[in-house]
């Protein structure tokens, strides 16, 4: 595969070097306070944005940054966790209501972040972003990361995409600083609003030691005689497509594991359960995190990642972190990793997806070259350096006046 490269010609606007210690910016040596908002918590929470904020936070926390993070209180796994990794964990309350909970909690947690003063408030995602007016209007220095075009899944009726679309205009051209996480993002976004965009990518964190995990033998699976797809029951992920290709194949010990859940009951979850149920060797492991779904990846055949939307594909990016061959949908979010050609098939072309699912599973890679991949994509996505980026423009909007 051709590694993909941190120093990517799509970043236009490359944050400042680190100043050195002694310094005259604010946070030079040790770091500043940083409050992250727009998410639904961490640790372990299901979610692309959430997986980024769970790994950034703690990296700019062992970098000598004071991070907190809000979180919706219904989403976090313990509910008394206060600190977690080094980082400040704040439950406030959210409806639990798929059109509501992002923009009420986001309003709660900008007035929480003018009573606490961060020296920066990191907003994630555009829904989030409509409150960017409020956080300026406190006096806040507000960074903005826009995680992909949320206007443009299936789910949102069009005042939702409405809202959104405001979002992202007022998260675009009233922050300090703007992140995009895709190299797409940031040129659109420059095109759309005329303001730079920094181009930090999502990383991969793979753990270690993990193939031995229970949960091979709980859901019945032998090593590298499985297809996985790890994400949420939503419209856009199109597990319903991999369900249908997997159909086609004619592998009787071969097995698909979808490893995610709905986080709002819907039509969409309850098809893919019925389609599961309807198809033999599916198995539907539920949402999982820490070892036992590092090893549903370590121990995979395949990572299929079907979807029609995404910001940058943090599942993917860890199944190749991990050494897996993968196949994704040819959208622009998924081609922006510059995978082989034929790592790609058209979206929700299902026959052309049962073809390049036999063919892979029919001459997989030896574990050598499994381990040349891994270590070319964790050295090239590593959150260490990203957060290192996050932490020079934190300090190059500290350092500005306004």
């Amino acid at each position: 595969m051709r590694s993909p490269s941190l120093s990517s010609q799509d970043n236009r606007t490359a944050p400042p070097a680190v100043p050195a210690a002694g310094g005259s910016s604010v946070a030079a040596r040790s770091g500043g306070r940083v409050m992250m908002l727009g998410l639904r918590g961490i640790p372990g929470v299901q979610g692309g944005v959430e997986k980024h904020v769970e790994m950034l936070a703690a990296r700019l926390a062992a970098q000598g940054w004071q991070v907190e993070v809000v979180a919706r209180s219904p989403y976090l796994p313990r509910p008394g966790l206060r600190e977690w990794n080094g980082v400040r964990v704040t439950p406030l309350w959210a409806p639990r209501r798929a059109a509501l909970e992002a923009l009420v909690h986001t309003f709660l947690g900008v007035l929480h972040a003018g009573f606490r003063r961060p020296d920066i408030l990191h907003i994630h995602a555009i829904g989030p972003s409509l409150m960017v007016p409020l956080a300026r209007l406190f006096g806040l220095k507000v960074v903005v990361t826009h995680h992909g075009y949320d206007y443009d899944r299936q789910k949102w009726g069009a005042v939702a995409r409405t809202a959104l679309r405001l979002g992202e205009r007022f998260g675009m051209r009233l922050s300090h600083a703007r992140i995009a996480v895709s190299g797409d993002i940031a040129r659109t976004m420059d095109a759309n609003h005329g303001v730079a965009v920094d181009f930090v990518p999502n990383g991969v964190a793979v753990a270690p030691g993990t193939a031995s995990s229970g949960i091979l033998d709980e859901l019945g699976l032998a090593r590298r005689r499985y297809v996985l797809l790890a994400a949420r029951f939503v419209p856009e992920k199109r597990q319903s497509d991999l369900i249908r290709a997997f159909a086609r194949l004619d592998d009787p010990g071969l097995k698909l594991v979808l490893a995610g859940d709905a986080e709002h009951e819907s039509a969409y979850a309850r098809e893919v359960r019925a389609l599961a149920a309807d198809t033999p060797g599916v198995v539907l492991a539920g949402f999982q995190t820490g070892d036992r779904l590092a090893a549903l990846f370590a121990n995979a055949a395949l990572f299929v990642l079907p979807s029609s939307h995404e910001g940058m594909p943090i599942a993917l990016l860890e199944a190749m972190a991990y050494g897996l061959p993968v196949l994704a949908s040819d959208i622009v979010a998924n081609k922006e990793l510059k995978l082989p050609q034929g790592d790609y098939f058209p979206l929700g072309d299902i026959e052309a997806l049962a073809t390049a699912m036999a063919a892979r599973i029919a001459d997989l890679p030896d574990e050598e070259a499994m381990a040349r991949q891994a270590e070319e994509v964790g050295r090239a996505y590593s959150w260490t350096g990203i957060a290192g980026r996050t932490g020079a423009l934190y300090r190059a909007v500290l350092a500005k006046r306004g």
